[in-house]
């Protein structure tokens, strides 16, 4: 066990010392104001405060860790070998950064409470963020910080053995429509098939009816290949499903329809699901509500694990309705069009409130890679090297790889070609060195 001491005991050191300690590291932590408590201790310890004790292992803190509510927050950015950082100590201190500030601010999103400019669909954009205006979006430095503090730990402490932990995988697969033609109901198909006739799209059109007259699998349906992946890797997939209502932006299948919930009651006998939540779900309590007790229903059990639609998040309020639902995991941090750490971790995280200055029990599972990012990409060998590249910083920290794929990559259409072979990529790197 790590011992510090500091000179306040703040819900916020508390949360990220936690974090960094014990969710990267896997070393408990405990807190003290006393120093008689401190010198007692003959194990792992370490003074946090602003002047040292005496020769222990010290690193100088910074106040965001000990203020209440958001504050204008001076940020220099230093190369720090092959990451960078921020919070800049100096000789003093036993590390150059304080890397638990940096953490928080990174960790609590702090940067998405203040002003900033959203996109068309009201969401916090990567080119907005810390991050990608300072060249580190492609590295997850909470982990590796996390890592330089451990190295500096060893040297002081050298017999004491860390835990080692072994980079893992989490395939997501959301499902915004489970089918493109099939239980569209009678109007939806009609308007569908007017729409192919006016802009001339005859082969959609063919499609279309071969499809519902059974005579070919729907391009959407690609759950049999799921079905059989999973049964070959021992990596639990995630399906999302979005069983809200027809609206501007979510045009999934009707939740009453007996071959949709079957369809989902089937993939839960293999994988692990959850709700994806519908856009207007995500501002609405009443409307989330309705959509969990529907998945608690088709489930017969809990819903634990949630996506919001377009990846959408409203800080504080799309976590704490959440979390008023019960809801323990959420897969909605990450950014659709850009690859990259978002929270800066590829570790699993709490959600912790700045408004409230509270820990919250919702666990907060980053996303790195989402299949459109990779559009971008011309060559199959370009997203293979793209795919390769943030594999590689996940596994030089040991940590959690969660790319996220749509059941229709798997289909026919010719902009998805070749993502199998990425998927399988991914599927595959826990094997490699």
């Amino acid at each position: 066990m790590l011992l510090v001491y500091t000179h306040k005991i703040s819900p916020r050191l508390k949360y990220v010392f936690k974090h960094v300690c014990t969710r990267v590291l896997g070393v408990e932590v405990s807190f003290t104001t006393k120093i008689e408590a401190f010198i007692a201790h003959d194990s792992l310890k370490m003074s946090y405060t602003k002047q040292q004790l005496g020769n222990e292992f010290f690193i100088k803190s910074h106040e965001i860790l000990f203020e209440q509510g958001l504050s204008d927050i001076d940020i220099n950015m230093h190369d720090w070998g092959i990451t960078k950082c921020f919070f800049y100590l100096g000789e003093k201190s036993a590390m150059p950064f304080d890397i638990f500030s940096a953490s928080f601010y990174l960790l609590s999103r702090y940067e998405e409470y203040l002003p900033h400019v959203k996109d068309e669909y009201g969401r916090f954009t990567a080119t907005e963020s810390l991050a990608y205006k300072k060249g580190f979006l492609h590295q997850p430095v909470v982990d590796i910080w996390a890592y330089k503090f451990k190295d500096a730990l060893q040297k002081q402490f050298p017999v004491f053995d860390f835990p080692k932990r072994t980079y893992q995988i989490k395939p997501i697969i959301d499902v915004p429509s489970a089918y493109n033609y099939k239980l569209k109901g009678i109007m939806r198909t009609f308007g569908g098939a007017i729409k192919d006739v006016s802009r001339f799209r005859l082969k959609r059109l063919y499609t279309r009816f071969t499809v519902l007259l059974g005579l070919r699998h729907d391009p959407f349906d690609t759950f049999k290949y799921l079905i059989n992946r999973q049964k070959n890797t021992r990596f639990k997939f995630l399906f999302f499903f979005l069983i809200g209502g027809y609206s501007t932006y979510d045009k999934g299948i009707n939740p009453n329809k007996k071959q949709f919930v079957s369809l989902i009651k089937h993939i839960g006998d293999y994988s692990k699901v959850g709700l994806k939540i519908s856009y207007f779900a995500i501002e609405d309590e009443v409307l989330l509500k309705k959509e969990k007790v529907r998945m608690d229903d088709i489930l017969n059990t809990n819903t634990k694990a949630s996506r919001q639609s377009f990846s959408k998040l409203n800080l504080p309020e799309s976590y704490r309705n959440l979390i008023a639902l019960e809801i323990q995991e959420d897969y909605t941090m990450g950014y659709v069009s850009h690859i990259g750490f978002r929270a800066g971790t590829c570790s699993p995280f709490l959600f912790y409130d700045l408004d409230y200055e509270v820990q919250t029990p919702l666990k907060i599972i980053p996303y790195q890679l989402m299949d459109y990012a990779l559009l971008k990409h011309k060559s199959l060998l370009d997203k293979k090297k793209v795919i390769n590249e943030i594999i590689h910083e996940i596994k030089q920290v040991n940590g959690e790889f969660v790319p996220v794929f749509h059941n229709y990559t798997f289909g026919e259409d010719h902009r998805w070609k070749g993502f199998k072979e990425l998927f399988n990529l991914i599927l595959d790197s826990p094997d490699e060195a």
